[in-house]
This record gives C-alpha cells, structure tokens and sequence, in this order.
C-alpha cells in the first residue's frame, strides 16, 4: 500500500484522537480511585460525562482529518458497512493503541506520585493490582469476564448503532455534522451511566489495552496481562463482536427502511445529463 501524506495525516489524527480520550478519561478515573472522599464518588455522573466530552472534544479536533474513529470497533464496522478501505484496517488500529499508550503515559506522569501513595496507604502493590483501574477495565461485583464478554457486546452494539444512526446521511432525524460530535460524546457519557459499574464500559478495544500495554511494563505485570481470571481478552474480543452487531442491526433492521433513502433508490439520472457525461 503506497503511504501518501494525507494517509499518514490520518494515522496521526486517529493516534492524537484516542491520546485525547484516553488522558482525560484515565484522569477522570485518577479522580474517583485514587482520592478519598472522591469528588465523583457520589456525582459518579461526573465521571461519564468527562469521558463523553473528551471523545466530542476530539471529534472537533481530529474529524476534519481522519473522521476520528478512534475505536477499532467503529473501524471494523465502518470497513465491513461504509465502504472504508480494507487496507487502512490495521495501521488505523495500530495508530489508535499507539494514542492510547501515549495517552496512559500522559496521566501516569501526572498522577504517578498519587498513584504511589495510594497503593502504600492502603498497603498495595501494583503487582498485586494497586489503583490498575487508573488505567485498564475489569470486571466488577459478581461479574464474570465470560458474562463481561456478553455485556460489552451489548454495550458496544448500542455504542455502533447510534454512530452509524447519527452519521447516516438519509437520516432525517439525525444531527447536523457540526452537533454530531456532542451526541456521540453523550452516547458515551449514557453508556457509561447505564452500564459503567458493569466492568468500567471498555467499549473499546483500544481504549483498554493500550493503558494496559503500558501498564505492564511499568510495574503492573501479571496484573495488566494476562490480568486476574484471564481477563485481558475481554475488553478487546467484547466491543469487536458489539460493533459488528450493532453495525449490522442499523444496516439491516433501520436502514432499508429510511424514507429518504427509499425515495433516493427511486430517482433515476436525467438522460440528457448521461448523454453529457459520455465521451465525444
């Protein structure tokens, strides 16, 4: 594949795109693990919100260049659903873990002092796991990773299917283009707030394992990979098969049955305009 300039643009673009998310997501979870009283333990709003906004936020900075998938789900399902290049597949992913490691480092050079204190306050290691959902997802109370699987098939499916809905151009109830990053960022926010408790709405393959990446070879070990219960996978096969299934419920389910759209398939070009655009 030859690597133009505009293509290497986007690759910087989705990398800038996830180091965006990821430094003020993990931050917002610096806040509620690290601090006692946390700020957002009982505002855990708060906490969805923030990583809504900064998903919207890099919208506005990055659309313009790459369309900011910013999610190797949302790539995946846009290459199988909205005819982008197969060949981008893979070094799109590549730059967004990239973003996403930049991102953890970012926020463990502003809260590795904190992170430090911490762990020795309440006598934990990062060998042992201490303040590691900083950083990486796990699942929670009485959550097991193959129920956590399930769960962010669910999550992510719904996270595909209102993308795919809000940037559908035969969509008349979607957005205009210039508030469609805002509604995609309060998706986030109300995935976060209906099912964050779940196992920290990972919803993202990149968005976990990029911090966990890091993590690993910054003290965490066995905690990061292949993490207690074996749980690495989860976080990455979950929103891959929620993407494709949420993907595949607008496509199929919503839109052949768009209106506009149907009234679009019915248009047929004037034959005066395909008499000018044959060759003389």
């Amino acid at each position: 594949m030859a690597v133009t300039k505009a293509f290497i643009g986007e690759l910087i673009s989705e990398c800038i795109a996830v180091a965006i998310i990821i430094t003020i997501g993990n931050s917002a979870a610096a806040m509620f693990t690290l601090y006692d009283p946390s700020p957002y333990k009982t505002a855990y709003w708060g906490v969805c919100i923030t990583w809504g906004l900064a998903v919207t936020i890099a919208i506005y900075v990055t659309g313009a260049v790459s369309g900011t998938h910013a999610n190797p789900a949302v790539t995946l399902a846009l290459a199988i659903y909205r005819d982008f290049p197969k060949r981008k597949i893979v070094p799109y992913w590549v730059a967004q873990v990239i973003g996403a490691i930049i991102g953890a480092a970012l926020v463990y050079m502003m809260y590795g002092p904190v992170i430090d204190s911490f762990n020795q306050s309440h006598g934990l290691t990062r060998e042992a796991g201490g303040a590691a959902g900083v950083f990486f997802t796990h699942p929670g109370d009485g959550i097991t990773p193959v129920r956590a699987f399930f769960n962010e098939i669910v999550l992510t499916g719904i996270l595909v299917l209102g993308i795919f809905a809000v940037t559908e151009e035969y969509n008349t109830q979607a957005p205009r283009a210039d508030s469609s990053a805002l509604i995609i960022g309060l998706l986030v926010a109300m995935i976060g707030g209906a099912g964050g408790y779940l196992e920290a709405w990972p919803i993202n393959p990149a968005r976990d394992f990029g911090p966990r990446l890091f993590c690993y070879f910054t003290g965490w070990g066995s905690a990061a990979f292949p993490a207690p219960l074996n749980y690495w996978w989860v976080p990455i096969a979950g929103p891959f098969c929620g993407g494709v299934a949420g993907a595949s419920v607008y496509q199929w389910l919503i839109r052949p049955f768009l209106p506009s759209r149907q009234v679009a398939a019915t248009l047929v070009p004037d034959p005066a305009w395909t008499r000018m655009d044959q060759p003389h």
